[in-house]
């Protein structure tokens, strides 16, 4: 990949980790339950659902999926009803500071939280169809595509790096600075809200003609 080919996605990546989406929340979310340090574990399993993404579109298999009627169903479907999950988890979270938490209650694993990312951008046909649509444009057909798909994959994964932790850095000060129950109990509630109508939102995304 010419350098400045690889400058020009580079700049479209941060476009692509800034907007907000299913993974914005989910870090948030992160920080928001478990503080920056053990919240920020989510990040790994985004970028390893992204990673997951550029394997699939790069061996051929995410054309598959999105010309697929039954295979996008599935997938479709499958990212719904885990986002929906994941939503219902967060409303139904313990309503307690994080010193508290931390004193207490049996924690979420880091492994847990890596799956939960992975899971939230693995299983999300919008960004199979994304990928397609966008990629293509930045790749040299002439030249062995598997190294360009490497700069691919490691370049989207360091700008989620580096946006995600401060979405996770944002939230896990706002936990910190609480210390009502009140207060955060309606905040798990309004990102568990989030989740579900990015679960709503992924229900009506439609595969392209």
């Amino acid at each position: 990949m010419a350098v400045s080919m690889w400058l020009a996605f580079f700049a479209a990546s941060w476009a692509i980790s800034l907007s907000p989406g299913a993974g914005a929340v989910a870090a948030m979310s992160s920080g928001l339950s478990h503080g920056f340090r053990r919240g920020y574990f989510m990040t790994f399993g985004l970028i390893l659902g992204i990673l997951t993404q550029v394997v699939l579109v790069s061996a051929g298999l995410g054309a598959l999926i999105a010309a697929s009627s039954l295979g996008f169903a599935l997938v479709k479907w499958a990212g719904v009803a885990y986002l929906i999950w994941l939503g219902v988890q967060q409303w139904r979270a313990p309503a307690k500071p994080l010193v508290a938490a931390e004193e207490g209650a049996v924690q979420v694993t880091r492994r847990q939280l890596v799956l939960r990312g992975w899971g939230i951008n693995a299983v999300n046909p919008k960004g199979t169809v994304f990928l397609l649509a966008v990629v293509p444009q930045f790749l040299d057909l002439h030249a062995p595509l598997g190294p360009q798909y490497l700069v691919i994959g490691a370049t989207l994964g360091f700008t989620d790096l580096v946006v995600m932790a401060g979405y996770t850095a944002l939230a896990a000060r706002v936990l910190a600075a609480l210390r009502s129950e009140h207060h955060i109990r309606v905040l798990n509630r309004v990102f568990g809200s989030l989740f579900v109508a990015a679960g709503l939102l992924l229900a009506s995304f439609k595969r392209a003609a």
